[in-house]
């Protein structure tokens, strides 16, 4: 459970914390001390230029003021390097509100400010991705112990701001293991720079590799410390020397990769198959857009709120660029199929203490009077949950970038290898339809016919939807969910759904299964559909694919013709894909384009490190191995 700041202040006006009984920064100037310690430390904005990308770990993020003056020094410079990540971690984060407050004090940050604050997260665990500057720049925030979560990152830092409150105050800050897990994050060559000049940590600090000095302090301190990391352990994820690349498939999966990648400088040609983009899974005409909880905050869970998030802060990018996406923040109401379930909706409220404007639960009663409609149970309710239309999603992906992505229709691929160092796509008389040195697959259900990605244990579910005249039942303001799901009107039609049918191959619509949708309709909401016939009901068939463990298949492809060693699964060079997102595409789409995005360019992954590996093509390779045994079977989606 995250516990947010308060915001209080010293007698002095100087930022304080309660809790710590320390101040944020110097009383004699926040921006000074940030520019002198933190930048001047680490040689900023000197160590940047130049570079094409570059990476600094802060320890505590506090009031953002040393982000502000990066940010502020990097946005002037120049020479400055073609990207920034900036990655910090904060265990006890301020709301938009207080942080706007404290923030005021420094017009000179005033316009990054209020797009820092415009931007700000929910404060809810786990990593929030901030793209600000187009892109260009990249703030992470890890809403979380940096004694737990420091060992979660995956990165490769060039800089570190090694910030907190004092020793002390908080000495888990500064320990030994804090120290230990800054060495494992460096990039060769990295440095530090922090205030404190304890013997502890210098000790420490040193016994990890970090060649210390000592540098005059910032106004009433002494001094401060520098250091520099002497390992020349190789980088973890180099980048890439040619950022050109060939994405197969332009539903939801290949058009956000394509979308993420060009936001990052890459050159991109999508391939598909058919006349326009969303014509497979992603052509419904909404989706559901909502996180899935648990209460002992499962990966899962955490994936899917991670998901949420970013799906919606992706949809907002898309819609602040004045492109034609079709979305609607209606909530989302997701009713328990049973009274065990119910209270373990509620006990899941009550023991995550998630903001909220985040999760809520409704009783019965309260259920009923949000849907002016009668329930049997109550539920979970999203109040920034809601629908999407995949196929605007799809379009707007390709139209974010034009100058940087190419959409291929009517284009199947036949085939692909690796030949001089590109991959190349074929057709089915051998001609080459395009060559990168990057190749994703994106091809939903289509993608194990291909050798290369035979081993991939993925099946294609059939789902049916219902597409209901408005007219036909009462009005419905808010996407409801459960064993099954229902829109608001979306162009005069409810769409309702779905079946779920594992390894179904038939595309043909069945009046039988329009009957299913609207039994599950009413079942969620008694009597909602009675009089609907099945006769002359429009619908459509898509077909989802789906892992054994209803998770996505996302990082670079497995190299088969090598030995696995231990828990490394040599991978083939340039062979990526974005795979699995099964009933939740809209869900999926933006979070797994990111870690796509970030994998393949070498830079700080926007998910911890059990969720990658919980999202890597080896796992399935693993886990067979481990186990001796065959791949679990497909269960229902339901």
């Amino acid at each position: 459970m995250l516990e947010p700041a308060r915001l209080a202040f010293a007698d002095d006006g100087t930022p304080w914390s309660e809790s710590f009984g320390d101040v944020y920064h110097s009383s004699h100037g926040g921006p000074e001390q940030a520019r002198h310690v933190f930048l001047g430390g680490n040689d900023l904005p000197e160590r940047w230029r130049g570079r094409d990308s570059f990476v600094i770990l802060e320890t505590g993020f506090g009031l953002g003021l040393n982000f502000l003056a990066t940010w502020q020094a990097w946005r002037t410079d120049p020479e400055a390097c073609r990207q920034l990540h900036f990655v910090s971690l904060e265990k006890h984060p301020f709301s938009r509100a207080d942080l706007a407050q404290a923030q005021a004090r420094w017009p000179e940050f005033a316009p990054l400010a209020a797009q820092l604050q415009a931007h700000w997260p929910l404060l809810v665990p786990g990593m929030h991705r901030l793209a600000l500057e187009e892109g260009r720049l990249i703030l992470t925030l890890v809403f979380g112990d940096a004694t737990t979560e420091l060992r979660r990152l995956m990165l490769a830092a060039d800089a570190f701001y090694l910030d907190g409150f004092s020793p002390a105050r908080n000495p888990e800050l500064w320990s030994p293991d804090i120290c230990r897990a800054i060495a494992r994050l460096a990039a060769p060559g990295a440095t530090l720079a922090t205030w404190s000049v304890a013997g502890q940590l210098r000790q420490a600090l040193a016994a990890h590799e970090f060649d210390l000095e000592k540098r005059p302090g910032f106004a009433g301190k002494r001094q401060m410390l520098a250091g520099r990391y002497r390992s020349r352990k190789p980088h973890p994820s180099p980048a890439p020397a040619e950022r050109r690349a060939l994405v197969i498939g332009a539903g939801a999966a290949g058009t956000s990769a394509a979308a993420l990648l060009a936001s990052r400088g890459w050159q991109v040609d999508v391939l598909e198959r058919e006349d326009g983009p969303a014509r497979g899974a992603s052509g419904n005409r909404a989706g559901v857009l909502r996180p899935l909880p648990s209460v002992d905050d499962n990966r899962l869970a955490r994936l899917t709120r991670a998901g949420f998030l970013a799906t919606r802060a992706h949809l907002q990018h898309l819609e602040a660029a004045g492109l034609p996406l079709r979305w609607g923040q209606s909530g989302a109401l997701h009713l328990a199929r049973d009274t065990a379930h119910e209270a373990t909706q509620a006990r899941a409220v009550a023991t995550l203490g998630l903001p909220p404007e985040f999760l809520q639960y409704l009783d019965r009663e309260a259920a009923s009077a949000l849907l002016e409609w009668p329930v049997d149970r109550g539920g979970w309710y999203f109040p920034l949950g809601g629908w999407v239309q995949p196929p605007t999603l799809c379009q707007a992906n390709l139209d974010s970038q034009p100058e940087r992505i190419r959409l291929h229709t009517s284009c199947p691929v036949a085939a692909i290898r690796y030949q001089e160092e590109q991959w190349q796509a074929l057709d089915e008389q051998g001609r080459i339809l395009g060559a990168a040195p990057h190749l994703v697959m994106a091809s939903g259900v289509d993608a194990p016919r291909f050798p290369l990605f035979a081993w991939l244990p993925q099946k294609g579910a059939r789902g049916q939807v219902t597409l209901l005249p408005a007219g036909d039942t009462p009005p419905l303001k808010l996407l409801v969910c459960g064993q099954g799901y229902a829109t608001p009107e979306v162009d005069g039609l409810r769409v309702c759904g779905a079946s779920f049918q594992v390894g179904d191959k038939e595309a043909a619509i069945r009046p039988e299964e329009h009957l299913e949708n609207l039994h599950k309709l009413n079942r969620l909401l008694p009597g909602f559909a009675d009089g609907v016939g099945t006769a002359g009901l429009q619908g459509r068939v898509g077909f989802r694919p789906v892992t054994p463990d209803r998770l996505p298949v996302v990082g670079p492809v497995p190299d088969l013709s090598r030995p696995i060693r231990g828990r490394h699964v040599p991978t083939l060079p340039g062979l990526w894909c974005i795979q699995g997102f099964g009933a939740r595409g809209i869900v999926w789409s933006a979070l797994m384009a990111d870690l796509l995005a970030s994998r393949m360019g070498g830079e700080p992954l926007p998910l911890e490190n059990d969720l990658v590996a919980a999202l890597a093509p080896e796992r399935f390779l693993l886990k067979a191995r481990d186990q001796e045994e065959a791949l679990p079977d497909f269960a229902s989606e339901e």
